[in-house]
């Protein structure tokens, strides 16, 4: 969903009972439905753009090309050079291929900040895209048509429309990986894949991730590229003949959202407008939280144990008096969470779905087939000061050894360091080390990727177990809340976990999720305490206007 002026209701419906015989636990899931539906809206929007799941995985893509413009001034140039390319694309003969991806890029001399860019796109119903890194990415910008490259550092990335997206109901495959790497390669580092899977895709999907399908990722449109001193426009038209998505389709398409962009980037306010909460809503509630609790320590303490740790969620509904645009809530939560990674995935007519991670779960650079990951990483309140409690200690030594043993299945060599090490960030702190190693095949991209979601430290342990204790027990859906969030390049990925996160549209409010690990020790209402915690990083924005 673009945001802009839109009539839509909203209802709370609840499923009907199932029992859940493992565990002897009864529930009732609840899911957000939308009376104009989200899912018929996304098949409709979708018929502008190519599904690239539909293509055959196995055949190579034509032509993976990145051609650059000559570097102007402004973003008004840059805009004005980049319509020219396209008219004269649009007038010329079609490459001689029956798939391909071509990017133009138009540098431009000075830095813009790529989530006000994206901001002045809000008047477009289209799907659209932001990433940041919590520390500057290293690239090798190349421009493929002379092979000269250079290196420079990426701030963060705003996309509007899709090149080419990739969606499906049936969980993320390696075809599915497969189907994406097409699109991409070395040659051409800057075409990317930005998207999220499912925590559990074998789950049914509620109303208000219906749009996400089990994965859904993008190559933008149009992106902007927010560099260290500099910037970048960009447009990308991709095709598949095999896709019934030939290149006049993709041409148009491209020109029929080109003309469409706002040059001027908008100043995004770092404060949400006047407004206050007019309803809070936690699933599950307080009381049904403590029986859930409780039942995970009866099943952690019996002798012979099925689980050693389970990770509980909540999802809080706030609805406030005036509209909260996305990308404003977004920067908000930037200034709640320096040094964090954050994200914005909305597919078209869709919630938006925004957080503000701080664990990274993988990042790869293919060049040297190097793999690295930061998410060992225990939640404690600042109230533990610089030494966490026990109970915080035990959850970090099972998620560490967790993936260890996964990293050593499929590189050659893995290296932790630190061990272990505090990270202290505004309202909360973690326990973190990092892991290196070096993947022994192409193929083991999509397998570290599969292999290490979900992990200890958003499921529990053992996973399977602790998974089916997850879906028995949770009242709503975690969408792409816990999953994975990030993209895929030609030469580097790289994925955080999407905690921190919510799901938030423009007239609706917003989902907000959060969870805690349940181990020996744990207490519920310690517990609540925590979830209340995490929350309160998305309530803070939104608080300060709440009324006496």
């Amino acid at each position: 969903m673009a945001v802009g002026t839109r009539h839509s209701t909203v209802q709370f419906m609840e499923l009907e009972s199932s029992s859940f015989m493992k565990y002897g636990l009864s529930y009732r899931k609840q899911s957000v439905h939308f009376s104009n539906t989200c899912r018929q809206r996304y098949t409709q929007r979708c018929s502008m753009s190519m599904n690239g799941c539909q293509g055959d995985p196995t055949v190579p893509i034509g032509t993976v090309e990145t051609r650059s413009l000559p570097a102007v001034s402004s973003l008004s140039l840059a805009m004005e050079l980049l319509n020219s390319a396209i008219s004269d694309m649009i007038k010329s003969d079609p490459p001689p291929y029956d798939s391909g991806i071509i990017r133009l890029e138009v540098p431009i001399e000075a830095q813009f900040e790529a989530l006000e860019w994206l901001q002045a796109q809000n008047h477009l119903f289209l799907p659209r895209c932001f990433f940041s890194g919590r520390r500057p990415l290293t690239v090798a910008s190349e421009v493929c048509i002379n092979e000269t490259s250079s290196h420079t550092k990426l701030v963060s990335v705003a996309g509007v429309g899709s090149a080419v997206f990739f969606t499906h109901l049936r969980p993320f495959s390696l075809d599915d990986w497969r189907a994406i790497r097409r699109f991409l390669s070395k040659k051409c580092p800057l075409i990317r894949a930005y998207g999220a899977i499912r925590f559990d895709a074998t789950t049914n999907i509620a109303s208000e991730w219906s749009a996400f399908g089990s994965f859904y990722f993008m190559v933008p449109q149009v992106e902007f590229n927010e560099l260290e001193g500099s910037s970048i426009i960009a447009a990308t038209i991709a095709w598949d003949n095999a896709a019934s998505w030939t290149y006049q389709r993709a041409i148009d398409a491209l020109g029929a959202t080109i003309w469409q962009l706002s040059s001027v980037p908008m100043t995004v306010e770092k404060k949400i407008p006047h407004s206050h909460i007019v309803a809070n809503t936690h699933v599950p509630g307080k009381a049904s939280w403590d029986h859930a609790v409780k039942h995970a320590l009866q099943i952690i303490s019996r002798n012979d144990p099925v689980l050693t740790k389970v990770v509980l969620a909540r999802s809080t509904r706030v609805v406030t008096a005036a509209d909260i645009d996305p990308l404003t809530w977004l920067t908000c939560l930037k200034v709640e969470g320096q040094n964090a990674y954050q994200f914005c995935l909305q597919p078209p007519h869709s919630p938006a779905f925004i957080g503000n991670t701080s664990v990274i779960c993988s990042s790869l650079d293919r060049t040297h087939q190097f793999f690295g990951m930061h998410p060992i990483e225990v939640v404690a309140t600042l109230d533990y000061g610089a030494s966490t409690s026990a109970k915080d200690h035990n959850e970090f030594a099972i998620v560490r050894e967790w993936i260890r043993r996964r990293l050593e299945a499929v590189c050659s060599s893995v290296v932790i360091e630190p061990k272990k090490a505090v990270r202290k960030f505004r309202r909360v702190q973690h326990l973190n080390a990092q892991l290196r190693g070096r993947l022994q095949a192409e193929d083991d991209e999509f397998k570290i990727l599969s292999s290490m979601h979900p992990t200890p430290a958003v499921c529990g342990y053992p996973t399977e177990d602790a998974w089916t204790f997850i879906s028995e027990t949770e009242m709503f859906d975690r969408g792409m809340y816990a999953g994975p969030v990030g993209w895929f390049g030609g030469e580097e990925s790289e994925f955080a976990v999407g905690i921190r996160s919510a799901l938030v549209e423009k007239g609706l409010g917003a989902l907000i999720y959060a969870g805690t690990g349940i181990v020996e020790g744990s207490d519920s209402s310690l517990e609540w305490e925590e979830l209340e915690l995490k929350t309160s990083q998305h309530l803070s924005v939104v608080s300060c206007s709440s009324p006496n």
